[in-house]
């Protein structure tokens, strides 16, 4: 490793300008980061920073486990910048799991919990979701369009179909889970299904089911015949 200044890099081969003029893949992994530093510190470049940060860990794809502690533990590296490279991160594992999860396609209720259940099953709060499918089933978008207390979500029917409408899909499957463990769909779950079920009637987009997931497993509001 090599403690140069950016100054001292010729200007073309400087991260920033390098990106200007021949592209973000044509930067190695510590020049993308050396962007997101935009600064160093007084004794290290941007560059060197960049560098020990990816020697915190055996690979890049392992970079997504760092720590906040992790990164503060370096010299030269503060709250600010850490932040900043957590938020760069964290952006780029969601841009990755929407890329993975649209064009699933869902065939049955089992297939729409399983998709879900992970992500809501140990919430503490009520997470009401819409999953917009296509003609064929297949996942256009998911969207956590609420959250509520514990016992209750307050849903507008206005912003499941206006996500809807932005993404073109053909039906919607929404989702919520309940924190207390127990699945069974209350009153308030049933009449909110038949609405937007009503809803989607009027505008052509079919509202195929509603899955509500607890602790140990789920309940399709279709499959069950509660709507």
């Amino acid at each position: 490793m090599f403690n140069y200044l950016i100054k001292e890099i010729p200007k073309d081969e400087r991260p920033r300008e390098k990106l200007e003029l021949k592209g973000p893949k044509m930067l190695s992994n510590y020049e993308l980061i050396a962007i997101l530093l935009r600064t160093g510190s007084y004794k290290k470049s941007a560059i060197i920073l960049a560098q020990e940060i990816l020697e915190k860990t055996p690979n890049l794809y392992a970079l997504r486990n760092i720590s906040l502690d992790e990164l503060l533990n370096i010299k030269g590296i503060g709250k600010a910048k850490a932040i900043q490279i957590l938020a760069a991160i964290e952006l780029g594992q969601r841009t990755n799991n929407y890329i993975l999860e649209r064009g699933i396609q869902i065939k049955s209720p089992i297939d729409c919990a399983e998709y879900i259940a992970e992500e809501v099953r140990t919430l503490e709060q009520e997470h009401f979701i819409g999953i917009y499918l296509d003609v064929k089933n297949r996942i256009l978008a998911k969207k956590t369009l609420f959250i509520g207390s514990l016992n209750k979500a307050l849903v507008h029917p206005r912003e499941v179909f206006k996500e809807a409408f932005k993404h073109g899909c053909a039906s919607i499957i929404v989702c919520h889970n309940h924190p207390s463990g127990d699945p069974t769909p209350s009153n308030q779950d049933i009449s909110l299904t038949r609405r937007l079920m009503e809803i989607g009637e009027l505008m052509g987009i079919e509202v195929l089911d509603h899955i509500v997931i607890g602790t140990d497993g789920y309940i399709s509001m279709r499959e069950e015949k509660y709507i």
